[in-house]
């Protein structure tokens, strides 16, 4: 009698011989040997897809993101303005769009110490500070300066993202000395970026009106609140990442990683790298000045090695950090399982992180390969389907590391790319693929033959290490090649 092991092998072989040359297991092994490659259908990637500086640093100096206060009749004390989308792949927003995160933090307190005298106004024909990342303002007691500066330091200290103020009086405007319930005209003006007196109108908001004593005072730059769902990797420092997997930028109206990181959240996946899984945000200064704050997204995530562009010409890049979006599964590419000895293939039931089961009389019907001619990326792949092809049960692959921080009642997003083309058209038409959570069906991939794409399906957890997710799918000689699985949240 056969050894069990050799017994699967010639019946697999007896099975598949009459449909397809070899079940993947067997193919495998024999292109391994003959140091040949044959692939489930290797995707065209977008790995050298690298960020299109030339682009960014054009549309740089077609925008205007300068403001100050928004009109005369504008109310002090208002909520600071929204971080607005102002340019996206290009395109300059005829009008912006609101793309606050109402996850960002509440202010953060600073020390009166901590502001700093960048310089002082005139007492004749000043001007106010026209500059980007204007946030909001107030009146103060106009009782003394220094009265009014302790107020305005006051009112920086409680507005998340206020850097820097620009504290003026203004005189001759009716609104400031009667309507206004503070009855002052010394305005303080709140920004989310450092500003000098170079950066001050070139005249006067009105012939009535008169500005005097515009000063600038900045306080220390914090760093900002890293973003729910997502890792800092570096920065910051003065040059932003040149790096694969570029999905397109924005420009943002302020320097808010939480709003770059919404738009890295709802950005449409890429064919062949999927979602948005890091994102690079920097202030652009041309000719020193702040002039607008960029987004760059990607779906291969990097890090600092590839944060080589400083700028160009008058462009200069500064505040340059990368996030990263956190996938809260283990080895989602199957990359932690290797063979003995190096060599270039293997497959087994179980790997770090996974773990593969066959229905009753089912054989390695989930397996998990080591071998590059059928992963989508690197060299790790899951199997759905018996790998040597001898019987055509449905397999079922579990994840068993830890599903590390879920948050119970939150949204997450399992997503990962598949390919049914192994056996052909016809072979492969009953080809699929079901995400169970938590022991319910969550989605199923589309039936039949398909090569590598992407699939997604929204989950909600219940947390406390309890959530549980599972791929089911095969039916050799109908398989499914499963790689690249996150789990995000949304």
């Amino acid at each position: 009698m056969l050894p069990r092991r050799l017994f699967f092998l010639s019946a697999a072989i007896l099975c598949v011989s009459a449909e397809y040359t070899l079940a993947p297991a067997l193919q495998a092994a024999q292109d391994s040997a003959s140091a040949n490659t044959t692939a489930t259908d290797a995707p065209t990637t977008d790995a050298q897809n690298l960020t299109d500086v030339a682009t960014i640093v054009r549309t740089v100096t077609l925008v205007d993101q300068k403001s100050g206060v928004p009109a005369n009749d504008t109310p002090p004390g208002l909520p600071q303005a929204p971080t607005m989308l102002t340019v996206l792949d290009g395109e300059i927003m005829v009008s912006a769009v609101d793309v606050s995160n109402s996850t960002d933090a509440g202010p953060r307190r600073r020390a009166a110490s901590d502001y700093e005298l960048l310089f002082n106004g005139t007492e004749a024909n000043d001007t106010a500070i026209h500059g980007t990342a204007y946030l909001t303002y107030t009146l103060v007691s106009n009782a003394s300066y220094a009265q009014g500066l302790d107020e305005c330091e006051a009112f920086c200290e409680n507005t998340e993202g206020c850097v820097f103020l620009n504290l003026y009086y203004e005189f001759n405007n009716e609104l400031l000395d009667f309507v206004f319930p503070q009855n002052s005209n010394l305005r303080c003006v709140l920004y989310g970026d450092v500003h000098t007196a170079a950066e001050k109108a070139t005249q006067q908001p009105s012939e009535a009106t008169n500005i005097q004593h515009s000063s600038g005072y900045a306080s220390a730059l914090k760093e900002p609140t890293v973003p729910e769902g997502y890792e800092l990797v570096f920065g910051p420092i003065s040059a932003a990442n040149n790096a694969p997997g570029y999905m397109g930028y924005a420009f943002l109206s302020k320097y808010n990683p939480s709003a770059c990181a919404k738009l890295c959240n709802e950005r449409g996946p890429d064919a062949s790298g999927g979602a948005c899984k890091y994102f690079n945000i920097w202030r652009a200064l041309v000719f020193g000045l702040p002039t607008t704050y960029v987004c760059a997204m990607y779906s291969i995530p990097t890090d600092v090695s590839t944060a080589l562009n400083a700028g160009q010409g008058p462009l200069a890049v500064t505040r340059s950090r990368g996030y990263a979006r956190i996938s809260y599964i283990a080895d989602g590419g199957f990359e932690a399982y290797s063979c003995p000895d190096g060599a270039d293939f293997c497959f087994a039931e179980t790997a770090p992180g996974w773990n593969g089961t066959s229905a009753p009389g089912g054989y390695f019907d989930a397996t998990i390969f080591h071998y590059s001619s059928y992963a989508h990326t690197g060299a790790g792949v899951a199997l759905l389907g018996c790998a040597f092809g001898s019987d055509g049960q449905m397999g079922t692959l579990t994840a068993t590391g830890p599903l590390r921080g879920l948050k119970p009642g939150r949204s997450y997003a399992v997503q990962f790319f598949y390919a049914s083309t192994y056996s052909g058209a016809d072979l492969e038409k009953n080809a699929f693929v079901e995400v169970w959570w938590n022991g319910a069906l969550a989605g199923s991939v589309p039936v039949g033959f398909s090569p590598w794409a992407y699939f997604a399906v929204s989950v909600v957890a219940v947390g406390g290490g309890n959530d549980v997710l599972q791929l089911k799918g095969g039916g050799a000689p109908a398989y499914s090649f499963i790689d690249d699985v996150y789990l995000f949240l949304l």
